[in-house]
């Protein structure tokens, strides 16, 4: 299970939150069946999208984030409650590229450097709050670390890591977002600055046996930090038989009508679980009543 953490200094003047991810990425690698690369990638934009609907205060809040790059991997998308819990897909979950120069997974590469990251927050408003900002790098903690610097005026620390074993599934998984509050002096923005200068990845924070209460007060070092709460977050699809009806309702009668004339049986498959739902030529019918 997944481990997050959430935390403030003493003097109220930075925010942490902090995410073991690693079985939320190895879950959606079984899911998906990516390949190394794009694993690295949608298991970067689980990991932020967690922590991000995690900070969401309204216990029916959701947020979701969709990059559109101009890499092979196409489209990601990933959405997350207010507990962390995430679920995401990509559009080509197997894309085959060469390493970086330093052999390092090249997600860039895979997500593209050109494109565009969107944030939809539902707060349960009449209209969700959405977000965009250009793509930064296509890392993802670059363009996460410039949405909040754009799109809400925060300054921000992201980073986040997969490791991915040869065998193709996941070692290790995780980041932290790190933000300042108002009232933060400079002497605060030097220490963090400095602390995130001497960090090691949060990977090999990681694979060194850290856990991520650890990993925050190394982050943190010459704060005083106190914790706010603890999550475990999971991959978690919400998908059901009955919101896939909605769906089939919403596209209205005349598309029904022509499912139920044309087709023997309707299957729709969920993009973030590959759960299938079969609905009859009867029951397409029963929906048009509706």
């Amino acid at each position: 299970m997944a481990n997050l953490i959430r935390c403030i200094t003493s003097d109220g003047a930075v925010m942490a939150t902090a995410v073991d991810s690693t079985d939320i990425v190895a879950r959606a690698e079984q899911l998906h069946k990516t390949s190394a690369v794009v694993t690295a990638a949608l298991g970067r934009l689980l990991t932020a999208a967690s922590m991000m609907g995690n900070m969401l205060k309204g216990k029916n809040d959701t947020l979701t984030i969709k990059i559109e790059g101009d890499g092979p991997s196409g489209s990601l998308v990933a959405a997350a409650d207010s507990a962390g819990n995430v679920r995401g897909y990509v559009m080509n979950p197997v894309v085959e590229i060469p390493l970086k120069e330093n052999g390092k997974l090249d997600v860039s590469g895979a997500v593209g450097t050109q494109g565009s990251m969107y944030v939809i927050k539902d707060l349960g408003l009449k209209e969700p709050y959405n977000g965009f900002v250009p793509l930064v790098s296509g890392e993802i903690a670059e363009d996460i670390t410039a949405y909040y610097a754009t799109s809400e005026q925060i300054p921000t620390v992201c980073a986040l890591g997969v490791l991915v074993n040869p065998d193709l599934t996941v070692k290790k998984a995780g980041g932290y977002i790190i933000q300042l509050l108002p009232g933060a002096d400079d002497s605060t923005i030097d220490r963090l600055e400095e602390n995130v200068r001497r960090a090691k990845p949060v990977t090999a924070m990681l694979e060194s046996g850290m856990n991520i209460e650890q990993i925050v007060k190394e982050m943190l070092s010459g704060f005083e930090t106190e914790v706010l709460y603890t999550e475990a977050p999971e991959y978690k699809c919400n998908c059901s038989r009955q919101r896939v009806e909605k769906t089939l309702v919403s596209l209205g009668e005349k598309e029904l009508t022509e499912m139920a004339d044309e087709m023997p049986e309707v299957e729709v498959k969920c993009h973030f679980c590959n759960n299938k739902y079969v609905f009859s030529k009867k029951e397409i019918k029963n929906l048009i009543k509706k």
